[in-house]
């Protein structure tokens, strides 16, 4: 590369450097990156969500506070838990007493604040939307098998603790629809009609917002119920 060029390259890197710093330093006085592209935003309920949420929800794992904050913002009816050991291998660590979220749950279940955002926006923007489509009507109710459990993965003697002892993990069975119907993962999830449907499309729609989405494809311990993490692991079967 002769030096005339390599000077012309150089300058055209400053150029471009010049120009982001001027971008930058006029965010916000006269031009504004919309929340739903800028990666230090805080995360919205309202927001579809995009290429940033997955960002914005691992950030959330380390921000406690900015979780409690995010938390506030949706329909949850949610009491924040003390932190505290519960076995070798288990603990609570900023989990939540869920008593409702956009629907009704039954039983109170405790997950940690950042399974409880994921919970969160997937009902928002994918089972309440899966619901109007397939049945013209809302989910009003959450069937599930609980979340938080000291115990291995699969209740096994011996082996790795699973997402359960942290509380990262939630169990759900099925849903009521606001007419009556009921949907269970058990009995519906096989077929091609409405409910089996709507409850692939949930199933599918969990991957992007949750860590590990498992169903009854992935093995016979998962036939009747969705199990929804946020744990270390990417897994969507």
């Amino acid at each position: 590369m002769s030096a005339g060029r390599g000077w012309r390259r150089l300058a055209g890197w400053l150029a471009l450097l010049a120009a982001a710093a001027l971008l930058a330093a006029g965010h916000g006085r006269w031009w504004r990156l919309p929340d739903r592209h800028n990666p230090f935003a805080p995360l919205s309920l309202a927001e579809a969500p995009g290429w940033l949420t997955r960002y914005k929800l691992a950030r959330l794992s380390a921000e406690p506070a900015a979780c409690q904050a995010f938390i506030d913002t949706t329909p949850l009816q949610a009491q924040p838990q003390p932190d505290r050991v519960t076995g070798p291998g288990c603990q609570l660590s900023h989990t939540l007493l869920v008593r409702r979220t956009q629907v009704q749950v039954g039983e109170p279940f405790t997950l940690t604040c950042r399974a409880a955002a994921s919970l969160a926006l997937w009902e928002r923007h994918v089972l309440q939307p899966a619901a109007q489509a397939h049945f013209g009507q809302p989910v009003v109710r959450l069937v599930h098998f609980g979340s938080y459990a000291c115990r291995n993965v699969y209740g096994r003697a011996e082996g790795a603790r699973s997402q359960h002892a942290t509380a990262d993990a939630l169990d759900v069975a099925g849903f009521v629809l606001q007419g009556g119907r009921r949907i269970s993962v058990a009995a519906d999830w096989p077929g091609d009609d409405a409910a089996s449907l709507f409850l692939r499309q949930v199933h599918d729609g969990a991957c992007g917002l949750f860590d590990g989405v498992l169903g009854p494809d992935y093995n016979a311990a998962h036939a009747d119920h969705f199990h929804l993490d946020r744990g270390p692991y990417r897994l969507c079967r």
